[in-house]
């Protein structure tokens, strides 16, 4: 990391939904934005949920969102390192788009470094206590089995029930994802204090919860929620100095950009 250069995090596109109209809008605002996040990036980190549902099948994947793959391979092209971290809604990757665009893909948590900040990255699905039922489902969906008899079905119908399934598991927690239900309670936080037991860390960064936070854990140690870009449309930059949590305003340059609220509203 260079002078002058910054670490850029994004998470939970959910591209696809709600209809393509909505999607397709979204996408345009996410390309322009990494366009500008580019000028000075030493790397990209997209933590989860890109799509709302996708499958690589041997020779097919699902139709569209061929701007933001562009954009994706066109920034690889021009030398900066992206990350995908992924979600419980794009775990079924297996090799196209690191091919294809050149993203350095991560399927658990890792540890990274920089300007002597350390760092933990995740999409944050299945951490912390309780959810003991989607922890099942998540290890049955990332089984071999379950991959191979789901590639053996057409992907009309395949992504059809996929699709439907998503937007079941949507409708039901995502009330839920933008309720903040206090520090003590916050899942990803107890596993943030958890590992702080064992290892310090200055910084957790996720995804998933769509509720940007930002959260002392522990002395010197901060974690930062990324919220989405279906509502909310919020990121966090690292500048050499500091990990600043910040909202999108409009599709100007990122210096326009707000402050995201350090502590979610309704708290």
């Amino acid at each position: 990391m260079h002078s002058g250069q910054r670490i850029v995090f994004l998470s939970d596109f959910h591209l696809g939904v709600p209809n393509r109209e909505d999607s397709l809008v979204r996408e345009r605002r996410i390309v322009k934005f990494l366009d500008e996040a580019a000028k000075d990036a030493a790397e990209i980190h997209i933590l989860g949920d890109v799509f709302d549902m996708w499958f690589e099948w041997k020779k097919a994947v699902p139709r569209g969102y061929v701007r933001l793959l562009g954009k994706l391979a066109e920034l690889h092209d021009r030398g900066i390192p992206l990350h995908l971290y992924i979600g419980n809604h794009d775990m079924w990757t297996f090799g196209y788009l690191a091919e294809e665009c050149g993203l350095i893909v991560h399927r658990e948590p890792v540890m990274r470094q920089w300007a002597g900040k350390k760092f933990m990255i995740g999409h944050g699905d299945g951490l912390g206590p309780g959810d003991h039922g989607y922890k099942f489902i998540k290890r049955i969906f990332r089984s071999g089995l379950c991959q191979w008899l789901f590639a053996r079905l057409h992907p009309n119908f395949a992504l059809g029930l996929a699709e439907f399934w998503s937007g079941r598991s949507r409708k039901k927690s995502y009330d839920n994802d933008r309720k903040f239900i206090g520090e003590a309670n916050e899942w990803l936080a107890i596993h943030c204090r958890e590992v702080l037991k064992k290892e310090h860390y200055d910084y957790f960064v996720f995804g998933h919860r769509h509720l940007p936070m930002d959260l002392q854990v522990g002395d010197h140690s901060r974690y930062i929620n990324l919220g989405d870009w279906i509502t909310r449309f919020t990121y966090a930059v690292f500048d050499g100095n500091e990990l600043k949590l910040m909202q999108r305003n409009g599709d100007g340059p990122l210096s326009g950009d707000l402050p995201a609220p350090r502590v979610p509203s309704g708290a």
